[in-house]
């Protein structure tokens, strides 16, 4: 067990050896492309920051009007009937838009009711086993300059909506 641990240790730092010597020693000027693709990087960064803010915004003024407590209010009942834990609805409505935000009512949520808990396990298998689909798209597509996305949207929020129901079903078989 002590040998897999050195190997992992080291993997990371021999990858980055390896590359550094690949660069070195290789016939090509690998650092004249990394300078170039470093620079279109920033360049694409730029230009997503928009975007990005615009999220953020809108992350900010739904948290902070309550509209976030009113939905899972309304949504309790219906979800609960479907297996859903009504502690999770708050993670459920913030997750499709923001990785953040959802990472820290995940992180809440442990710390209110524990992280044995029913809701917890659905919450940490759905935080692992979906991701910011609103946040993802309009990220992609803006750095293509993709303006019709078509079916990307619906398609994505119905995966979502498959991850969710199926976490909860996989932890209500698995630890219930």
């Amino acid at each position: 067990m002590r040998i897999l641990e050195y190997i992992a240790l080291m993997a990371v730092p021999a990858v980055v050896l390896f590359a550094g010597v690949v660069m070195l020693f290789g016939g090509k000027n690998y650092f004249e492309s990394f300078i170039k693709g470093a620079k279109e990087g920033f360049a694409t960064a730029v230009g997503l920051l928009p975007t990005l803010v615009a999220l953020l915004a809108a992350i900010s003024m739904l948290r902070a009007s309550g509209a976030i407590e009113f939905i899972s209010s309304v949504l309790k009942e219906p979800l609960s009937a479907l297996g859903i834990p009504s502690e999770i609805i708050p993670l459920l409505l913030t997750r499709p838009f923001s990785g953040s935000a959802s990472s820290a009512l995940f992180s809440d949520l442990i710390g209110n009711i524990g992280p044995d808990s029913f809701a917890s396990l659905c919450a940490a298998v759905i935080m692992g086993s979906s991701d910011t689909v609103v946040y993802i798209i309009s990220i992609y597509f803006s750095s293509v300059n993709i303006k019709k996305t078509r079916y990307a949207f619906p398609l994505a929020f119905v995966v979502m909506l498959f991850c969710i129901f199926f976490s909860c079903f996989i932890c209500r078989i698995w630890f219930k």
